[in-house]
């Protein structure tokens, strides 16, 4: 059976919880307005900042038509940066492509700076890739875009600008400088015609007798049935010793 009674304002039908006191509902109604008031507030300062920031954009953009303390336009980003190289790295140089030959084809381009190619040091040969200077940046980008790939006896040039940053500070070492070849005949024939002492020469016909041995036994060890030669002037005859007389002397 269900039971109805009266709570104040509101009618209750069962077994119902009590309504809230008048204070609680005060206090909560307080936390809601509270609620809504800061949300209010947080709306109307993010509202605030985009709108001095789209101010601050168009006042970037624009300058003011009466004086004023206007903001500077600033085109730095919008700016390419500016290409400061001027060293070439050149690779697949051919045989006779060397310094003169380079100065005299690359000089119709621009100004050349320095131009330096690898060699070895102890043979002076090239090591086919070298380095190129030119005064002016654009020229080197020109030449860079256009020499690159080209053929030049049946060799692909590879051309590459080099930043300045990565420029090594010895890069240009001996830059002036030229390999003089060294005449080897000329310093075989010194070696082999030097003066020798006695215990020299004893030395160089032991080196001489052990490589003919060697010869010997490898001609031996193949089944070639084969007398070699004596090697003439190997075994040398002993000093003679001269006695005078003693009434030779008187």
């Amino acid at each position: 059976m269900r039971n109805c009674w009266k709570w104040g304002k509101i009618r209750v039908w069962g077994l119902t919880s009590p309504s809230p006191s008048p204070t609680n509902r005060n206090s909560s109604e307080m936390g809601a307005k509270a609620k809504k008031a800061l949300k209010k507030k947080l709306k109307k300062t993010s509202s605030s900042q985009l709108s001095i920031s789209r101010s601050r954009n168009e006042s970037s953009d624009f300058l003011p038509l009466e004086g004023g303390p206007g903001m500077k336009i600033t085109q730095e980003e919008d700016e390419p940066i500016k290409n400061m190289a001027t060293v070439l790295y050149i690779g697949h140089i051919p045989h006779g492509f060397y310094e003169e030959q380079m100065e005299g084809f690359f000089k119709q381009f621009g100004k050349i700076k320095r131009l330096r190619i690898a060699r070895n040091r102890k043979t002076g040969k090239s090591k086919h890739y070298g380095f190129l200077e030119f005064e002016n940046p654009e020229v080197a980008k020109v030449v860079a875009d256009e020499i690159h790939n080209y053929l030049l006896f049946e060799h692909n040039l590879q051309i590459h600008l080099i930043p300045p940053e990565r420029v090594h500070p010895k890069l240009w070492r001996g830059v002036n400088w030229r390999y003089k070849p060294l005449n080897w005949t000329e310093i075989a024939r010194k070696q082999h015609n030097k003066d020798r002492t006695v215990e020299e020469q004893q030395q160089m016909i032991r080196g001489i007798q052990k490589r003919d041995k060697k010869r010997r036994n490898r001609i031996k060890a193949a089944g070639i049935d084969y007398e070699c030669p004596d090697l003439i002037g190997l075994v040398q005859p002993a000093a003679k010793k001269i006695k005078f007389d003693e009434e030779d002397d008187e």
